[in-house]
């Protein structure tokens, strides 16, 4: 069967493409149960975090099968190739490319060698020192590429997974122990190896993964909505700095770094799921109490509010509760644009964000609005925005946006556009309102959005707007989503070759392309 080649397009709008999810990430130690279908579903539900590529595999107790492919959960897998996945432990990936190109090489669950059997690892998250990282594989193991390395994997997750190899005289989890702490960004890992399945996080607790109870077993995940779909109960998140282990003998536990915990706020504004809960505060509620906020500091007089749905629904519904403003849905959506393979023709580029939105003039016709969304990246969607709703009748359009102006880069998971291309670096908020059309702009603070999560702000990274990095970053020549395809790093270009592999049962023909 053909499959799509990945290329997903993220907006209709030429040039314009909104902040890109980090990954999901999911395992399960369940005997007894199908674990392959356990993982499926829960890789639906993280579906939102990366629609790139997707990857499960599976340990029967003395072999790894994988099976992974570009494109959506659902496009990927299906009853065939879940029932070929037997097994009593299972990992599963959803990404989307922070480090790495988006190609079937760089799919995960990537693949390697132990000193007692292969290991099959999931990232969410993105390291900061992997060039530091290329160094320590070299000196470790040799400058040729070796597992997926020499396949041509260009992702942190092929450096963590070599690194892991380990030697005779370790077990997998005490090289982890040590491999762990020398890692520096955010990283939500879960991989196992034959018998065995482990998470680990690091020891900001950048992003989240939590861990959940079946009858039969354990589960861990990016987030709890994931553990609801399966019907696991939540335990508790996996705290900032540990690694949890789950086999036959039970679930154990080490920290092997001091935590610092620093969780991404984006999270609460835009990259969770709504009905999502992190460190004890629901996503949607976060969200409503921004709206309210927002309705607060930029208050407005209006005849409705509106949100673009879907992810400014929950403030704009807060923004409407604290203003008295009525709420109203004035915008519908088409929810399978914009996740499509085929490129639009130039004559559809025209009618730009129109394939995704359109206005119900019946209910938006000379009425003036509050348009409520998350972010302005470039300004692009509200620019035409703003002309849609004005050519359907609205007789003033007051945009109120739940973040503060986005005005750096991510190096901790989330892909945004470069610094020159974010509206915000060089035009103040009035000036954007002028730029995109709209009667009025107001962005939430940057307190009122801290105070709407419940946590303090020293335990949250908001490094994209206030320029702030918890965690040191390494020189810019030693930084960037394309790092390791440079050919003149310490491993050498990358060659076909699965001699480091071929010894583990299962694990050469996995690395085959389905």
């Amino acid at each position: 069967m053909a499959r799509g080649d990945g290329r997903l397009t993220h907006d209709l709008l030429p040039g314009e493409k909104g902040p890109q999810d980090a990954c999901g990430v999911f395992g399960v130690w369940a005997p007894g149960e199908e674990v392959a279908k356990l993982t499926y579903f829960g890789l639906y539900a993280l579906q939102h975090r990366g629609q790139e590529s997707a990857g499960i595999a599976t340990s029967n107790g003395e072999q790894l099968l994988v099976y992974k492919d570009m494109g959506l959960v659902s496009q990927v897998f299906d009853e065939t190739a879940l029932n070929a996945l037997t097994g009593h432990i299972a990992v599963g990936h959803t990404r989307y490319s922070t480090t790495g190109a988006s190609t079937w090489e760089n799919a995960q669950p990537t693949l390697g060698p132990t000193a007692g059997g292969t290991i099959a690892l999931a990232h969410n998250g993105n390291l900061t020192n992997s060039a530091e990282l290329v160094d320590l594989v070299a000196e470790r193991y040799g400058s040729r590429r070796r597992g997926e390395l020499a396949r041509g994997t260009t992702t942190d997750t092929a450096l963590v997974t070599a690194l892991l190899a380990g030697d005779p005289d370790h077990t997998l989890e005490a090289t982890a122990l040590e491999v762990l702490p020398r890692l520096k960004g955010a990283f939500c890992l879960v991989f196992m190896d034959e018998n065995t399945l482990y998470a680990a996080r690091d020891p900001h607790g950048v992003r989240p993964l939590v861990l959940g109870r079946l009858e039969r077993g354990w589960v861990v995940a990016s987030e709890t909505a994931a553990l609801d779909i399966v019907g696991a109960s939540f335990v508790r998140e996996v705290e900032p700095g540990e690694l949890v282990a789950i086999d036959a003998d039970g679930l154990r536990t080490r920290q092997f770094a001091e935590k610092t915990p620093t969780g991404c706020v984006f999270e609460y504004v835009y990259l969770a799921r709504p009905d999502t809960s992190i460190s004890g505060r629901s996503v949607h509620a976060a969200r409503v109490e921004m709206g309210r906020a927002l309705a607060r500091e930029h208050p407005v007089d209006a005849d409705l509010v509106i949100p673009v749905p879907e992810s400014g629904t929950p403030a704009a519904i807060g923004y409407a509760a604290e203003s008295g403003i009525r709420y109203a849905q004035g915008l519908t959506k088409n929810a399978y644009v914009g996740r499509t393979f085929i490129q639009p023709s130039q004559t559809l580029r025209q009618l730009g964000i129109r394939l995704k939105l359109n206005p119900l003039r019946e209910v938006i016709q000379g009425q003036r609005l509050v348009v409520v969304d998350d972010t302005i990246v470039r300004g692009n969607t509200q620019r035409a925005l703003v002309r849609m709703l004005r050519e359907a009748g609205a007789a003033e359009i007051h945009i109120r946006i739940s973040a503060p102006p986005v005005m750096w880069p991510c190096f901790y998971g989330i892909d945004f556009a470069s610094r020159a291309e974010l509206i915000a670096t060089g035009l103040s908020p009035e000036e954007i309102g002028r730029s995109i059309g709209a009667d009025s702009l107001g962005y939430i603070s940057l307190e009122g959005m801290v105070q709407a999560t419940e946590q303090p702000s020293s335990r949250l990274c908001t490094a994209c707007f206030t320029g702030r990095y918890p965690i040191e970053l390494p020189a810019s020549d030693r930084l960037g989503k394309h790092l390791l395809e440079q050919s003149e790093l310490a491993l050498g270009a990358p060659e076909d070759g699965l001699s480091t592999l071929l010894g583990s049962a299962g694990a050469s023909t996995a690395l085959e392309h389905p």
